[in-house]
């Protein structure tokens, strides 16, 4: 009986999901993404090509493999098509390769206009949202009166529709907030009928049918395990859980079934929107590691804000989803530094611990850990012992501190520009 392995990011998202998931996917004949929506963008480079996939899982360009948007996806028609369409323009087969759940939650029109206007109103509290309409779509599953893609199919679809959209409108107005609906609205019920053309499934039958059956399946998180609704930086967080149980809620696969999980990290930090972040750099270092690092959101465009790694952070999300795998990206961005640092404690009121805090306006001074830099380009390297000593003194020290291996070394964004351990 295969098992279910998983993907996740260690930090506040942007770690590189998108890029590992493509190489590995060649391995799985199932990749599943298990939560999020379009708010996640993750960038695939190969054969000299960018593609930026936002709900469809990264493992779309792998000619064997199925991918499933699972139960715990909230999905913008509007978008998906819109994505399906560019990837089919590519010379991939969508309609062969991908599965959409029917529990899976829908983004309405409505949605988007309730995140901005419910930004908005916080005024200088607010979260740093993309605006996607994430938010107000997982209120609506929580309180039980969101509408599904299974529900696309049934006869008072359009009726249950109107309901729904008018609770929206109601609450537009009472947040003062002004909007023309007409034109989003018709594109979405375009991508509706869109939609109703894709094989949609019962994704928990389907991933547990093929467990049974002897195959694996990929499981691929969106944001990062910082952003997590339960055990992020509350209020600064996603509205979903992106940590490795999350997968098994997203999918409908029991605990017991999981085997490997792999927890992704970059060698710095990086963070979109507001929230805590203790090792950000507002000196020419952090503009470095952003100029150098390309660190602008692949859906938004957004400058992230950048940072030195933060272990203490990082052990926490090692420890809250079990990660037997470690894999390091970008550390190539740091080729030209001098020194490169690692928060190895945090000081909060002038006592030191190494645990993080549970109030995210804390004052947290970071305890800082000095390395020498490599100044060696990582990116030509196809081996492990073709990488520089001090970059592999560097790696030691991570695993050592973190208690879990480094399997895999990202030495550039193309698929093939990847060392495994």
């Amino acid at each position: 009986m295969k098992q279910l392995d998983i993907v996740l990011g260690l930090q506040w998202g942007d770690e590189g999901k998108g890029k590992i998931v493509d190489v590995l996917a060649d391995n799985y004949p199932i990749i599943a993404r298990f939560q999020g929506g379009p708010n996640a963008g993750h960038s695939i480079h190969f054969e000299g090509k960018k593609f930026v996939l936002r709900s469809i899982p990264s493992g779309i360009f792998r000619q064997n493999a199925v991918n499933l948007i699972g139960n715990g996806v909230v999905l913008d028609p509007v978008t998906f098509k819109e994505e399906c369409e560019a990837i089919k323009a590519a010379g991939v087969p969508v309609e062969k390769r991908l599965l959409v759940s029917k529990k899976a939650n829908l983004i309405l029109p409505t949605h988007r206009l309730l995140d901005a206007a419910q930004e908005a109103a916080k005024g200088k509290s607010k979260i740093g949202s993309t605006l996607k309409g994430i938010g107000p779509t997982y209120t609506d599953k929580i309180s039980r009166s969101g509408l599904r893609v299974g529900d696309i199919l049934t006869e008072n679809f359009k009726e249950r529709y109107d309901a729904l959209k008018n609770k929206h409108i109601a609450e537009l107005k009472h947040l003062d907030f002004t909007f023309d609906l007409a034109e989003n609205e018709k594109a979405w019920f375009d991508a509706i009928e869109y939609l109703k053309k894709m094989p949609l499934v019962d994704g928990e039958y389907f991933t547990n049918e093929n467990l049974d059956n002897d195959n694996a399946i990929l499981a691929e998180g969106a944001q990062g395990s910082m952003l997590d609704i339960d055990y992020g930086s509350y209020p600064f967080v996603t509205s979903s859980s992106t940590i490795g149980s999350g997968a098994c809620i997203g999918l409908g696969i029991a605990p017991r079934r999981v085997g490997k999980v792999y927890g992704i990290f970059k060698a710095y930090c990086t963070r979109v929107g507001s929230g805590p972040f203790p090792t950000e750099l507002f000196d020419a270092t952090g503009e470095e590691l952003r100029t150098k690092g390309y660190e602008f959101g692949a859906v938004t465009g957004r400058p992230r804000r950048t940072g030195w790694l933060d272990l203490v952070a990082l052990k926490y999300a090692v420890m809250l989803s079990g990660v037997t795998n470690l894999i390091i990206m970008k550390a190539d961005v740091m080729d030209s530094f001098d020194t490169v640092k690692v928060a190895t404690g945090y000081k909060v009121n002038g006592k030191e611990t190494k645990v993080v805090p549970f109030d995210p306006y804390a004052k947290v001074e970071p305890v800082y850990t000095e390395f020498p830099g490599w100044k060696d380009p990582l990116c030509d390297a196809k081996s492990e012992a073709e990488l520089p000593v001090q970059f592999k003194n560097y790696i030691a020290f991570l695993e050592k501190e973190l208690g879990v291996p480094i399997s895999i070394i990202s030495v550039g964004p193309d698929r093939e520009q990847t060392i495994f351990r």
